[in-house]
């Protein structure tokens, strides 16, 4: 595949992975306020339980969509049909196995924690009802979210992206409908499980339409096949687990050490943290099958290339937005709680938060992308799990210390620096071909230079702006918004190259004429 071409495959899916993701944000916040009115107080707890139980479903996919990805991803280079339809049958069909067994296993031992949820009195029944409808739908999630990784592997992330933004918007509009008319819990429940399976389903016939050779059947069903599978994705299983290692033992931490009540100084400041990871990794999830593709045909300079530029872009996205939020941190967290008294806790949990997501994508969310599907996927997990145990070990050690909710924010940080830079940077230069100063030079350094104008922007505006505004509202709106503009005008005259700005001037004319002089 030409550079060029490639190049703009990952700008198209890049692209609608921030639609997707803004759109999903909007949809999810405006949802959550509808919801939390509409709902009575054990229905908004029950609703908020049952989708983190689904958020956990994840647990039992056991690495195989990634891998179905992967595969897809190197076979329709190979042109291999018959062994592609082997692996994706066998797959699917095992899916389906877990989608008749876990409903099962689910009903089987319900009497013994569905005390534990505590049902509302009178209201069991209809309860019950809705958690057998609510896990028939996470059954029914695993066969069908191959369809979207089959697309992801043909680096058709766009097409499974748009599928994804109708289905949320339609969701919202049948929630504004729903809680006007007094829609039930359980029609409500229906309408949000529909939402997420629908997506899926779609995705199967964008998914085979180009792959006109595949067939799906369960002759063709396998354990050989499934076993050679499984030798890639119990290394991506792993990296799911240590991905969950990472982000979800830090409030168990703090509800041993400190107590539950401290969760809320925690959560507040992670919050925004939270929302800058997921706004920063777009690109790096459009690498995956880049990556498996250039490998399987054998491309090494366009693996180097995708590593080298992978990385350069991340940073040229992240690095603003990461000054925008580090400088505007507490009137975020305002916004976002609307809590006026921001504890100094609280504050620096968010800064060091933002700190630790920052560094990793730098170091680490380039690299593990394009690594895993390269062959290197036992170092990965090696490396992944050293620093999941010295994350937990660090975090139980300095807040016991501190007696402090900042020690479990350390004990994040500190680990992937020492990983980051200590293991996958120096391992990215050697794959990229090049020394440690000359990989800095051609990945960070056009970030770091571009950014430079809007750090003495919101420097200046720190001592100058913030001060005349009280509303936090007003003050993103205005500094934010001057910053934002400034760090878009550096980032191309100082971030892109010659080519890339042109190619940009030409692109920007042919959508708006009237530019077309000036380029």
């Amino acid at each position: 595949m030409a550079d060029l071409s490639m190049s703009k495959t990952i700008v198209r899916n890049t692209v609608s992975n921030y639609l997707r993701t803004s759109v999903a944000l909007v949809a999810g916040l405006l949802t959550f306020r509808l919801l939390y009115g509409y709902f009575e107080e054990e229905e908004f707890g029950f609703w908020a339980l049952l989708w983190s139980l689904f958020g956990m479903g994840v647990i039992f996919d056991f690495g195989l969509g990634f891998a179905a990805q992967k595969r897809v991803a190197e076979l329709v280079v190979a042109e291999s049909w018959s062994e592609l339809s082997r692996i994706l049958s066998s797959i699917l069909f095992f899916y389906i196995g877990i989608a008749v067994a876990l409903p099962v296993v689910v009903f089987a031992t319900s009497a013994t924690w569905i005390g534990w949820i505590g049902l509302p009195d009178g209201r069991e029944e209809e309860f019950r009802v809705a958690l057998g409808l609510f896990f028939a739908g996470v059954s029914l999630s695993f066969p069908l979210g191959i369809f979207p990784e089959i697309l992801r592997g043909q680096q058709k992330i766009h097409v499974a992206n748009w599928l994804v933004i109708a289905a949320v918007s339609v969701r919202l509009v049948l929630v504004v409908a729903g809680v006007n008319l007094g829609w039930s819990f359980t029609t409500l429940l229906l309408i949000a499980i529909g939402s997420t399976l629908a997506p899926d389903l779609c995705a199967a016939f964008f998914a085979f339409r180009s792959l006109p050779k595949i067939r799906i059947s369960p002759r063709l069903f396998s354990i050989t096949t499934l076993r050679s599978v499984a030798h890639f994705s119990v290394f991506a299983y792993c990296g799911i687990l240590i991905n969950l290692a990472l982000s979800r033992t830090d409030q168990l931490v703090i509800t041993a050490s400190l107590g539950v009540g401290a969760i809320v100084l925690y959560q507040a400041g992670a919050k925004i943290a939270e929302m800058f990871r997921d706004f920063t990794r777009q690109l790096q999830e459009a690498l995956s099958p880049a990556a498996a593709s250039l490998n399987a045909s054998g491309d090494g300079r366009g693996l180097r290339i995708l590593l080298l530029e992978g990385n350069r872009w991340s940073a040229l996205l992240a690095t603003p937005l990461y000054l925008l939020c580090a400088f505007h941190l507490e009137a975020l967290i305002t916004l976002l709680t609307g809590d006026r008294t921001l504890a100094r806790e609280t504050w620096l949990i968010g800064q060091i938060l933002l700190i630790w997501y920052y560094t990793a994508i730098l170091t680490h969310s380039v690299s593990r992308r394009v690594f895993m599907m390269t062959g290197h996927e036992r170092k990965l997990t090696r490396l992944g799990a050293a620093e999941a145990i010295a994350n937990l070990l660090l975090s139980i050690l300095l807040v016991i210390s501190t007696k402090s909710v900042v020690g479990v924010a350390l004990g994040s940080l500190l680990p992937t620096l020492y990983f980051g830079w200590k293991h996958y940077w120096p391992w990215m230069a050697r794959e990229s071909g090049m020394s440690l100063r000359l990989y800095f030079r051609a990945s960070i350094a056009p970030a770091l230079s571009s950014a430079l104008a809007p750090l003495v922007f919101l420097t200046g505006a720190q001592a100058f702006i913030v001060p005349l505004f009280d509303s936090p509202f007003v003050l993103l709106a205005i500094s934010g918004s001057s910053a934002g503009v400034i760090a878009i005008f550096s980032t191309f005259f100082f971030g892109l190259t010659n080519e890339e700005q042109h190619r940009f001037r030409i692109a920007l004319s042919k959508r708006i004429p009237r530019l077309a002089k000036l380029s």
